[in-house]
């Protein structure tokens, strides 16, 4: 009998098996696609040559993530390339706010009016990130943090809604940028919680950046299957668990997949029936001819660009997808450039670009055109790069993996209770009906991400079981 079965090969269900592999228990991961990563893989989805990230592309979690931190993932080939500026924000006029790794360099792009508000909202937590951070992503804390003070500090300017923290600021540059950050979960600018969401990606990017990884991010969860496979874990893919009895005989269950899917294959039946999943995301990769022709400077030797012209404007667009059910006619876009920093993505003097809008969830329209309008204010000729396009709508990222349960890639609206309360409220998230049977994907506290650190903290109440019994 083994110790413990990992269903799910994302970065999550990877992470937990590595974890208790670790400790010397006995491990087997099974994957219903053909390749590991879940989120975090890599293909020729356009032309040969061209190596798009289907999901996941720039990593500021990744890198700061304790649990990866603490593993020889160098070893196994991971490598974090980071670009000259880790984000961008370009407005209308030509300009661009940025997120450097530098504070002094991102304040002075808020103009003078912000910069000194900024210094004094980042300025408490820079020492102390290493600890925050631990503290902050293995919440609902079940043991003492190792830093209270800032921790209470921390929740006292990230706890309410992000539209108080953005009071801080006077001008539009520092605004906008900041509802950007908070735009990545998907969620509106006036939810709970959602100052700690633009204030965590803030540190991130002044901490270690925003990188991407050499090749693709395929390369995070090889390199995490390589050293599982070091360890004496097994992994299995193209082997669909459609219920518990198709899995090997084990002490513990551990699935890194959607409540529903687990529900449904544990035979839970309506216990995560109030769970909730949030909009979708409206995702298109690019190969490109040039690299995209960006207004602003800065915008061009950024890893990651955040388009929209306004906070206005950036909260109109996530209303439509999470409110009113419909499709922004501005939306606002989250875009990567790997090619910038990593020539190994695309043929030479070419580039992949990556982007993506907010839609409702399950939405079957066409964001397309909407989307490269928005592109082009900010990029004028953008369309005249493009040598070919692969759209993926809600339907698509559904397909591509199967936690992203109407296309929502944060596999559950990070909204309200939820976002720090997940799948249920409870102390023991990664715990289910069945005492033998956990969760660990992002529908568990921290939430989405690839960082590993929901599977590194079900991990945890993994083995507390198996030395109970």
């Amino acid at each position: 009998m083994l110790d413990a079965v990992v269903v799910g090969a994302g970065p999550n269900g990877l992470t937990a098996a590595v974890e208790l592999a670790r400790r010397g228990f006995s491990v087997a991961l099974f994957e219903a696609k053909s390749t590991v990563g879940g989120g975090a893989r890599t293909e020729e989805l356009t032309l040969p040559g061209f190596r798009h990230d289907p999901c996941s592309a720039a990593h500021p979690l990744g890198i700061n993530s304790p649990a990866f931190r603490a593993l020889p993932l160098d070893r196994y080939g991971l490598e974090w390339l980071h670009a000259e500026l880790p984000m961008a924000h370009p407005f209308l006029d030509g300009t661009a706010a940025v997120l450097s790794r530098s504070v002094a360099e991102t304040a002075a792009s808020f103009g003078p009016r912000d910069a000194g508000a900024y210094r004094r909202l980042v300025g408490p937590f820079l020492g102390h990130w290493d600890t925050l951070v631990r503290d902050f992503m293995s919440l609902p804390l079940t043991a003492l943090p190792r830093d209270p003070v800032t921790l209470a500090r921390f929740g006292l300017a990230g706890l309410p809604p992000s539209t108080w923290l953005l009071r801080r600021f006077k001008d539009e540059r520092a605004k906008a940028l900041f509802a950007g950050l908070v735009a990545h979960v998907i969620a509106p600018l006036g939810g709970l919680a959602t100052g700690a969401i633009g204030l965590v990606f803030a540190l991130a990017a002044h901490a270690r950046g925003w990188p991407v990884a050499r090749g693709g991010s395929q390369a995070i969860s090889d390199a995490l299957a390589g050293y599982l496979t070091d360890l004496g874990g097994a992994v299995h893919t193209d082997y669909e668990i459609k219920r518990l009895d198709d899995l090997p005989p084990a002490r513990a269950y551990i699935f890194d997949t959607s409540p529903t899917a687990l529900a449904r294959i544990a035979g839970f039946g309506d216990h995560y029936a109030h769970y909730r999943y949030g909009p979708s995301v409206f995702k298109i990769d690019y190969a490109l001819d040039g690299p995209v022709p960006w207004t602003a400077p800065e915008a061009r030797t950024a890893g990651t660009v955040q388009i929209g012209a306004s906070q206005a404007e950036i909260g109109a667009a996530l209303d439509a997808a999470s409110r009113e059910g419909r499709a922004p006619e501005r939306p606002f876009l989250i875009t990567v450039q790997p090619s910038v920093v990593d020539p190994t993505r695309a043929p030479e003097g070419k580039h992949v670009f990556w982007a993506y809008g907010h839609v409702p969830n399950g939405w079957s329209g066409d964001l397309t055109d909407a989307m490269e309008r928005q592109l082009e204010r900010f990029a004028p000729g953008f369309r005249d790069r493009v040598l070919a396009r692969a759209v993926a709508g809600p339907a698509e990222m559904a397909a591509h993996n199967a936690n992203y349960v109407g296309g929502d890639i944060a596999c559950g609206a990070a909204s309200g209770l939820q976002l720090l309360l997940r799948p249920r409220l409870s102390l023991f998230p990664y715990h289910t009906p069945h005492p033998a049977v956990f969760i660990c994907s992002s529908a568990t506290p921290p939430g989405p991400g690839v960082h590993g650190m929901s599977g590194h903290n079900a991990a945890k109440a993994v083995w507390r079981r198996l030395r109970q019994t």
